[in-house]
């Protein structure tokens, strides 16, 4: 089963430090 996943814009601050430029949060692995 797919989750269809849409990320909004913003400064992403919860998922700091995990998204940074280098590696924005649009690359996290979600699941796993």
């Amino acid at each position: 089963m797919l989750l269809p996943v849409i990320m909004a814009g913003g400064t992403g601050s919860r998922l700091w430090p995990m998204s940074r430029e280098l590696y924005p949060k649009q690359f996290l692995r979600l699941f796993g």
